[in-house]
């Protein structure tokens, strides 16, 4: 059949969770046996999310091929169990590079280059390239922004015109929010009707609304809005909030979204999705009611995004262990050797976050002494891994202000440091060890056995390395490097010999754990957390 392409826009404010209901659509899709991938078009103008601090936008997520992607796309990749390319992800800077390069290189023969049609023409080729190289039933494109902004215009003409060259194989879909004012105890659709007019006014009708609401839409309220906005009643649906964003698959369904596409695209609508498996997770989800306590230690505690890939995988960990979560977010840079243990001690697992930069890092090393020497399970990644070697090398190997080199150039024990190769590349991205790569695990670790294997691949994303100088001080002394990878031998995994679970990895595993599928380290740590509180008598 010829591929079908749904557009995802959204109104009245931000957050409203495009990509949850692009992520929830795409399951339903893929339970009905449709291929299926999603790309989410980003209106600010840098390449990639990769220097942007995570206050702007929350964590920088990492697809398999190495692009620095937006948080959307782990939650793509968490409901689809699909890894995610850079094609997934493109960013007005992306697209207005393209085009100022191809207008370098002479490709438009001396004609004016211009929004319309050049920028609109590249949007447009990323869109249907996706469909025309992954042989896909369905591409879902998110517009990242709110209809109304500026930056997100030449997205919408470009989707104007998508839609009238497609006909009935495009689908737009628009999400819009309906507040309830609590002073008047009622629910307005006057924001509704007046988002619709803006996408209207760029020329696209939406076939389809999903109404975000706190509060039980009646009936009238739904036939009101379709009759203002041009749609018809059965595709105006409602989301409610829901206690998970894992709800909300389930949610749509029931609201008729899978079907209605499908209808919408010349398709049979008739049938259930097969979502056993996401049910069995959900049910465990909902079901726990033993809980553990998981602290993350980290310095961007205040904007939980940050950390997005992080707490969902141990979600997922937790849920198929039957445990309720409870994440206690910890921040280094205020803990100190003076209340480390009253912010520990409830603990049944810590997890030291990732990150760049000196700032809070003192306190990581402060906890990580702490889980040390009171043998709590504790999971280092990426900048929490290096913390767990610089910290083992300060206080058990004695090499006093031993450091990584990205936080003191001058430190006399660099055991965290950039590869020669490296050291003369000045552009940040360009020493940045990005994307999947392979890991060779040694046997009888608690890594392999995690992951019932001794090969792996996972992703990267960092720029320092440990410094295999110092390898042999460190596993005399128990600090084990039983990872590494096979063509450069760089050391990915360390685990400290004795402890119940002291782990940590230069990759990031959270990038790989998914509703159906959680990764395996996460998992692993949990079943630690659980037994070590199960000793302790909680």
């Amino acid at each position: 059949m010829d591929t079908k392409y749904i557009f995802v826009t959204g109104g009245v404010v931000s957050s409203l969770g495009k990509g949850i209901i692009s992520s929830s659509l795409a399951r339903l899709l893929l339970s009905r046996g449709y291929r299926v991938t999603i790309q989410k078009f980003d209106p600010y103008i840098n390449i990639d999310p990769g220097t942007l601090n995570p206050y702007e936008h929350g964590e920088c997520y990492v697809t398999v091929d190495g692009h620095e992607a937006d948080l959307d796309l782990g939650h793509y990749e968490r409901f689809t169990n699909i890894e995610t390319t850079r094609a997934n992800n493109v960013t007005t800077g992306r697209i207005y590079q393209s085009v100022i390069d191809k207008e370098r290189r002479g490709d438009y023969l001396g004609k004016t280059v211009q929004i319309v049609p050049h920028i609109t023409d590249e949007i447009k080729r990323c869109v249907k390239r996706l469909g025309d190289k992954g042989n896909f039933d369905f591409v879902i494109t998110e517009i990242g922004g709110t209809v109304g902004d500026i930056e997100s215009t030449p997205y919408l003409e470009a989707v104007r015109q998508l839609r009238w060259e497609l006909g009935k194989n495009a689908v737009c879909i628009h999400l819009t929010y309906v507040p309830y004012l609590k002073a008047a105890k009622e629910l307005k659709t006057k924001p509704t009707q007046h988002s619709v007019k803006m996408l209207q006014q760029a020329g696209i009708q939406p076939d389809i609304l999903v109404l975000r609401t706190e509060k039980e839409l009646p009936q009238s309220m739904c036939r009101k809005v379709a009759q203002f906005c041009n749609v018809s009643t059965d595709a105006v649906i409602q989301s409610l909030d829901a206690s998970s964003i894992y709800e909300v698959p389930i949610m749509m369904h029931k609201e008729g979204l899978d079907r209605i596409v499908l209808e919408k695209t010349g398709l049979n609508g008739d049938g259930d999705p097969d979502l056993s498996a996401w049910n069995n997770f959900l049910h465990k989800l909902e079901h726990a009611t033993k809980r553990i306590r998981i602290g993350l230690v980290g310095k961007y505690v205040e904007l939980q995004d940050a950390y997005k890939s992080i707490s969902e995988s141990l979600n997922h960990a937790a849920a198929y262990c039957d445990r309720k979560l409870e994440l206690v977010y910890i921040h280094s840079e205020k803990l100190t050797e003076s209340d480390v243990d009253e912010k520990l001690r409830d603990m049944d697992g810590v997890i030291i976050a990732p990150g760049f930069g000196q700032r809070g890092i003192e306190g990581k090393f402060v906890a990580i002494k702490w889980c040390r020497e009171h043998d709590v399970p504790t999971f280092g990644i990426c900048l929490g891994m290096q913390c767990m070697v610089i910290e083992f090398a300060r206080n058990v190997l004695g090499m006093k202000n031993a450091n990584s080199t990205e936080m003191d150039s001058t430190t006399p024990y660099n055991v965290i440091d950039l590869m020669e190769e490296q050291k003369s590349i000045s552009n940040l991205g360009g020493t940045m060890r990005l994307g999947g790569y392979d890991c060779v695990i040694r046997e009888g670790s608690k890594a392999a056995q995690a992951y019932g294997t001794t090969h792996i691949r996972e992703r990267h994303r960092h720029r320092f390395e440990f410094n295999d100088d110092y390898r042999d001080r460190f596993e005399a002394s128990g600090l084990q490097c039983v990872g590494e990878n096979p063509d450069t031998h760089l050391v990915e995994i360390v685990e400290l010999k004795g402890n119940r679970w002291f782990v940590g990895t230069q990759y990031h595993p959270e990038y790989q754990s998914t509703v159906l599928n959680p990764n395996p380290l996460f998992e692993s740590f949990m079943e630690a957390a659980i037994a070590y509180s199960t000793e302790k008598g909680r």
